[in-house]
């Protein structure tokens, strides 16, 4: 009696060719308005993925309307103006980080600030130029363009803020602020440049790019005081708004980030006890904030105590989720979900300062027009 042949555990040649037909199949069986609208809300990261399915898959996949139109998330972080730490930790950055395509137009490349997709850096012709140029470029199309000279320039007496919101209609803005004999403050946006005179009260020291957060289509600085300054990309509206909860001014580590359409403050209270709240301000009109979370910093880490020369800092939120980072500048970089109390170890080997989150932006035009 013959023994009947049990299946073969690896798939044959048959079987995958008959597989690719089905896979065929089933995209040309879908109406492609459909089809165009649910891969447009799929992470840019999962569509790369699809491509492997087949050919009809990967030409799909591979259109540019579908890609620009993915929804984007915090992909990774720029930091020590030159740096970038990719988030997945696995494979190449999506984009590349080190700015390669401006670099044959500019001998020096300096990242300010990273916002919306978009990086705004300070380039030279040659190292040894004093003078530098504004330029506002994008990653991930590697498009970018160079703003005229600024009526108030000077690298070392003022600081420069990019905002930039992805959604319809898309635009971005500079926002330029004096240091020294404060008073004028610059904005770019429409291409050209314009000065107002600062409407704020009280003369503001701002701590820097990386502690500032673009949302509402409003500047929003934080400073040494501390406190938050405000302006709207036209200038017209100034305005401070106090750190929440009992601050003292001797406190560290507070700064200021954007998740879920809110804006986050946070401070560590203590430098040896490094107690950590996060807080989110619900309402603009009166100023309220809504305390999130404690953690104390130290058990995050996994130390008993704090020792000497040690630094930690929580450095931004994620965009998308209760989810916050912090590094100890040296050592290591974690992430914490403050619903489930989970901590990740992200980075050991890294010395991270001046850190600036980063979301791809895939629109393919980059126009200070819009």
């Amino acid at each position: 009696m013959a023994q009947s042949r049990s299946p073969s555990p690896f798939p044959t040649t048959e079987m995958k060719k008959k597989q690719k037909q089905e896979d065929e199949q089933a995209v040309a069986s879908l109406p492609e308005g459909p089809l165009v609208e649910i891969l447009s809300r799929v992470p840019y990261r999962s569509l790369c993925r699809f491509k492997c399915v087949s050919k009809p898959w990967f030409a799909l996949c591979s259109d540019p309307d579908i890609r620009k139109r993915c929804p984007q998330t915090l992909t990774g972080f720029f930091y020590n103006m030159r740096g970038f730490y990719n988030l997945s930790g696995t494979g190449p950055p999506m984009v590349d980080p080190f700015l390669r395509f401006l670099r044959k137009s500019y001998e020096s490349v300096i990242i300010e600030h990273c916002c919306g997709g978009l990086v705004l850096c300070r380039c030279r012709k040659s190292r040894d130029s004093d003078e530098g140029n504004l330029v506002v470029c994008n990653p991930a199309t590697e498009n970018w363009i160079q703003l005229p000279p600024c009526p108030i320039e000077s690298p070392y007496e003022v600081e420069e803020y990019l905002g930039f919101d992805p959604a319809p209609p898309s635009h971005f803005v500079v926002l330029v602020v004096q240091l020294v004999e404060f008073g004028e403050v610059a904005i770019y946006s429409s291409g050209r440049w314009t000065t107002v005179q600062s409407g704020w009260v009280n003369q503001p020291v701002p701590v820097g790019p990386s502690n500032s957060v673009f949302l509402n289509d409003t500047m929003h600085l934080m400073t040494h005081e501390p406190s938050i300054f405000t302006v709207d990309t036209q200038g017209k509206v100034w305005r401070e708004i106090d750190i929440p909860g009992d601050v003292p001014q001797s406190c560290a580590g507070y700064s200021i980030g954007q998740s879920q359409g809110r804006l986050y403050a946070w401070f560590i209270d203590d430098p040896n006890v490094c107690q950590l709240s996060v807080w989110a301000l619900e309402d603009y009109g009166s100023a309220k904030w809504t305390l999130k979370h404690t953690a104390n910093i130290l058990e995050l880490f996994g130390n008993h105590c704090r020792k000497d020369g040690e630094v930690y800092e929580m450095f931004a939120v994620h965009p998308d989720r209760n989810l916050i980072f912090l590094t100890d500048g040296k050592k290591k970089t974690i992430s914490y979900d403050m619903d489930n109390r989970e901590v990740h170890v992200i980075c050991t080997s890294k010395n991270l300062w001046d850190i600036q989150p980063y979301i791809p932006c895939f629109a393919e035009w980059l126009s200070d027009s819009h």
